[in-house]
Protein backbone atom coordinates (compact mmCIF):
# COMPACT_ATOMS: atom_id res chain seq x y z
CA UNK A 1 0.00 0.00 0.00
CA UNK A 2 1.44 3.39 -0.97
CA UNK A 3 1.83 6.19 1.57
CA UNK A 4 -0.86 8.16 -0.26
CA UNK A 5 -3.21 5.20 0.22
CA UNK A 6 -2.31 5.04 3.92
CA UNK A 7 -3.08 8.76 4.24
CA UNK A 8 -6.43 8.39 2.45
CA UNK A 9 -7.31 5.40 4.65
CA UNK A 10 -6.47 7.35 7.82
CA UNK A 11 -8.70 10.23 6.81
CA UNK A 12 -11.56 7.95 5.74
CA UNK A 13 -11.56 6.25 9.15
CA UNK A 14 -12.16 9.40 11.15
CA UNK A 15 -15.58 9.53 12.76
CA UNK A 16 -17.67 12.60 12.13
CA UNK A 17 -17.57 14.88 15.15
CA UNK A 18 -18.93 18.20 16.21
CA UNK A 19 -17.36 21.24 14.57
CA UNK A 20 -14.26 22.21 16.54
CA UNK A 21 -14.18 19.02 18.62
CA UNK A 22 -11.08 16.87 18.67
CA UNK A 23 -11.16 13.10 18.09
CA UNK A 24 -10.53 11.05 21.25
CA UNK A 25 -7.09 9.84 20.10
CA UNK A 26 -6.09 8.93 23.67
CA UNK A 27 -8.85 6.27 23.64
CA UNK A 28 -7.80 4.68 20.34
CA UNK A 29 -5.24 1.86 20.47
CA UNK A 30 -5.16 0.20 17.04
CA UNK A 31 -2.15 -1.82 15.88
CA UNK A 32 0.93 0.10 14.76
CA UNK A 33 1.19 -0.09 10.97
CA UNK A 34 4.71 1.34 10.57
CA UNK A 35 6.14 4.74 9.75
CA UNK A 36 5.04 6.93 6.86
CA UNK A 37 7.07 9.63 5.12
CA UNK A 38 5.52 12.55 6.96
CA UNK A 39 7.51 15.12 8.90
CA UNK A 40 6.82 18.26 10.91
CA UNK A 41 9.79 20.62 10.58
CA UNK A 42 11.03 22.86 13.38
CA UNK A 43 9.39 25.86 11.66
CA UNK A 44 5.96 24.15 11.83
CA UNK A 45 5.80 23.13 8.17
CA UNK A 46 4.24 19.72 7.57
CA UNK A 47 5.77 17.59 4.80
CA UNK A 48 4.48 14.48 3.05
CA UNK A 49 7.01 12.56 0.95
CA UNK A 50 9.32 15.58 1.07
CA UNK A 51 6.72 18.03 -0.25
CA UNK A 52 5.19 20.72 1.99
CA UNK A 53 1.50 20.30 2.73
CA UNK A 54 0.18 23.70 1.67
CA UNK A 55 -3.51 23.29 2.47
CA UNK A 56 -4.11 24.64 6.01
CA UNK A 57 -7.29 22.55 6.36
CA UNK A 58 -5.31 19.37 5.67
CA UNK A 59 -2.63 20.30 8.21
CA UNK A 60 -5.34 21.08 10.76
CA UNK A 61 -7.02 17.73 10.09
CA UNK A 62 -3.77 15.81 10.55
CA UNK A 63 -3.03 17.80 13.73
CA UNK A 64 -6.30 16.58 15.27
CA UNK A 65 -5.29 12.91 14.96
CA UNK A 66 -1.72 13.44 16.19
CA UNK A 67 -0.70 11.78 19.44
CA UNK A 68 2.56 11.51 21.37
CA UNK A 69 3.28 7.92 22.38
CA UNK A 70 6.27 7.16 24.61
CA UNK A 71 8.41 6.06 21.66
CA UNK A 72 7.16 8.29 18.81
CA UNK A 73 4.62 10.70 17.39
CA UNK A 74 1.76 8.94 15.59
CA UNK A 75 -1.28 9.72 13.50
CA UNK A 76 -4.04 7.53 14.87
CA UNK A 77 -7.58 6.53 13.95
CA UNK A 78 -9.81 3.89 15.54
CA UNK A 79 -8.29 1.17 13.31
CA UNK A 80 -4.83 2.35 12.26
CA UNK A 81 -1.74 3.97 13.75
CA UNK A 82 1.28 5.23 11.78
CA UNK A 83 4.47 6.92 12.93
CA UNK A 84 5.67 10.31 11.72
CA UNK A 85 8.81 12.37 12.32
CA UNK A 86 8.73 15.58 14.36
CA UNK A 87 11.92 17.66 14.34
CA UNK A 88 11.22 19.54 17.61
CA UNK A 89 7.58 19.80 18.70
CA UNK A 90 4.52 19.58 16.45
CA UNK A 91 3.11 23.09 16.87
CA UNK A 92 4.13 26.75 16.96
CA UNK A 93 2.49 29.43 19.08
CA UNK A 94 2.00 32.26 16.58
CA UNK A 95 -0.08 34.77 18.54
CA UNK A 96 -0.71 35.82 22.12
CA UNK A 97 -3.54 37.67 23.80
CA UNK A 98 -3.65 38.77 27.42
CA UNK A 99 -5.96 40.44 29.83
CA UNK A 100 -5.50 41.71 33.35
CA UNK A 101 -2.18 42.19 35.10
CA UNK A 102 -0.07 40.69 37.84
CA UNK A 103 -1.38 37.48 39.38
CA UNK A 104 -4.77 38.10 37.72
CA UNK A 105 -3.22 38.20 34.23
CA UNK A 106 -4.54 35.65 31.72
CA UNK A 107 -2.42 34.64 28.72
CA UNK A 108 -3.92 32.89 25.71
CA UNK A 109 -1.80 31.51 22.88
CA UNK A 110 -2.91 30.56 19.37
CA UNK A 111 -1.04 27.86 17.46
CA UNK A 112 -0.28 27.56 13.78
CA UNK A 113 -3.02 24.90 13.50
CA UNK A 114 -5.70 26.98 15.22
CA UNK A 115 -5.59 25.60 18.77
CA UNK A 116 -6.26 28.19 21.49
CA UNK A 117 -4.31 27.52 24.66
CA UNK A 118 -5.24 29.10 27.99
CA UNK A 119 -1.88 29.25 29.77
CA UNK A 120 -2.43 27.82 33.25
CA UNK A 121 -1.20 25.00 35.47
CA UNK A 122 -2.68 22.42 33.07
CA UNK A 123 -1.15 24.22 30.05
CA UNK A 124 2.17 25.40 31.47
CA UNK A 125 4.82 27.55 29.86
CA UNK A 126 8.38 26.33 30.19
CA UNK A 127 11.64 27.93 29.17
CA UNK A 128 14.58 25.80 28.09
CA UNK A 129 17.93 26.83 26.68
CA UNK A 130 19.07 25.64 23.24
CA UNK A 131 22.32 26.87 21.69
CA UNK A 132 22.58 29.61 24.34
CA UNK A 133 19.15 30.95 23.34
CA UNK A 134 15.86 30.73 25.26
CA UNK A 135 13.49 28.11 23.87
CA UNK A 136 9.96 28.72 25.19
CA UNK A 137 7.29 26.00 25.00
CA UNK A 138 3.69 25.53 26.10
CA UNK A 139 1.71 22.33 26.62
CA UNK A 140 -1.16 22.33 24.10
CA UNK A 141 -2.98 19.04 24.60
CA UNK A 142 -2.40 15.37 25.28
CA UNK A 143 1.36 15.58 25.68
CA UNK A 144 1.74 17.75 22.56
CA UNK A 145 3.68 20.99 22.85
CA UNK A 146 4.10 24.20 20.87
CA UNK A 147 7.25 26.28 20.66
CA UNK A 148 6.59 30.01 20.88
CA UNK A 149 7.75 31.82 17.76
CA UNK A 150 10.14 34.73 18.18
CA UNK A 151 7.46 37.45 17.90
CA UNK A 152 5.27 35.84 20.58
CA UNK A 153 8.29 35.31 22.83
CA UNK A 154 9.29 38.99 22.58
CA UNK A 155 5.73 40.15 23.24
CA UNK A 156 5.59 37.98 26.36
CA UNK A 157 8.92 39.32 27.60
CA UNK A 158 7.23 42.74 27.84
CA UNK A 159 5.04 41.21 30.59
CA UNK A 160 7.82 39.63 32.69
CA UNK A 161 7.77 40.53 36.37
CA UNK A 162 9.35 39.28 39.56
CA UNK A 163 7.87 36.34 41.40
CA UNK A 164 8.95 33.41 43.55
CA UNK A 165 9.77 29.93 42.32
CA UNK A 166 11.10 27.18 44.60
CA UNK A 167 11.80 29.74 47.32
CA UNK A 168 13.91 32.01 45.09
CA UNK A 169 13.24 35.26 43.27
CA UNK A 170 12.68 34.74 39.55
CA UNK A 171 11.59 36.80 36.59
CA UNK A 172 8.60 35.19 34.98
CA UNK A 173 5.04 35.40 33.77
CA UNK A 174 1.75 35.12 35.60
CA UNK A 175 -1.27 33.51 34.02
CA UNK A 176 -4.45 32.41 35.74
CA UNK A 177 -2.82 32.45 39.17
CA UNK A 178 0.23 30.36 38.18
CA UNK A 179 3.77 31.73 37.92
CA UNK A 180 5.98 30.50 35.06
CA UNK A 181 9.68 31.24 35.72
CA UNK A 182 11.82 32.54 32.86
CA UNK A 183 15.16 33.35 34.54
CA UNK A 184 16.53 33.87 38.04
CA UNK A 185 16.25 37.45 39.26
CA UNK A 186 19.71 38.82 39.91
Amino acid sequence: MSQADVTRNLLAQLPAGEEGSLPPVDLWHPPFCGDIDMRIARDGTWYHQGTPITRPAMVRLFSTILRRDPERYVLVTPVECVGIQVDDVPFLAVDVEWSGSGKAQALDLVTNVGDRVAVAAEHPLRFEEQDDQPAPYVRVRGGLDARLNRAVFYRLMEKVEEGTHEGRAWLGLWSRGSFFPVAPAE
